[in-house]
């Protein structure tokens, strides 16, 4: 069940994107990005980078039944 917070919006919009490789543009720059889902879809592994810049973001979010989605930034701060 989903409580309309912004937790919920980034699970629903991350779930658009396919597994594997794809390209897209946000904000006006255009991103490549990858994304890789384990068989039980408790964690997802995304890595995104600024196809015209030095912008990269990168997160593993673990989906634990006894905490909730925990998100843990790669490579990048966590601000």
């Amino acid at each position: 069940m989903t409580d309309g917070s912004p937790h919920d919006a980034f699970e629903s919009a991350l779930e658009h994107f396919a597994d594997g490789y794809s390209q897209g543009v946000f904000d006006g720059r255009r991103w490549g990005v990858t994304v890789r889902r384990s068989p039980d879809h408790k964690r997802i592994w995304l890595y995104a980078e600024d196809l015209t810049g030095t912008d990269i973001v990168s997160f593993n979010l673990y989906r634990l039944e006894s905490s909730g989605p925990i998100l843990k930034p790669c490579e990048m701060s966590s601000d």
